[in-house]
């Protein structure tokens, strides 16, 4: 998988404030779009150092955010479907009823 500019500039914030390089790497490679790997860059910043352990609970939040609004996104398009297949169905009986008449 690809990563982002962010991600990438993600990871060299990360190693610049004395994060070990292959942790910062898993993060980066993990946040790998620019949505995620922003909000961890402004996480990151917004201390001097953060333990590591509070950044990996950050990037699992960071995830589960993420999921939860693509999990959303499935959810609406779904639901946009089947309400068209409902406005079809109703539409068909309208025009039975009408021939009928």
């Amino acid at each position: 998988m690809a990563i982002s500019e962010t991600s990438k500039k993600l990871y060299e914030i990360m190693v610049s404030k004395g994060y070990p390089k292959d942790y910062s790497r898993l993060i980066a490679s993990e946040l790998n779009t620019d949505f995620t790997a922003g909000r961890m860059i402004g996480y990151v910043l917004a201390q001097d150092r953060i333990s590591l352990e509070n950044t990996a609970d950050e990037m699992l939040a960071i995830i589960s955010d993420r999921d939860r609004i693509a999990q959303k996104h499935i959810t609406e398009h779904a639901q946009m479907k089947i309400n068209e297949m409902y406005l079809r169905n109703e539409s068909n009986d309208d025009e039975r009823d009408e021939d009928e008449n």
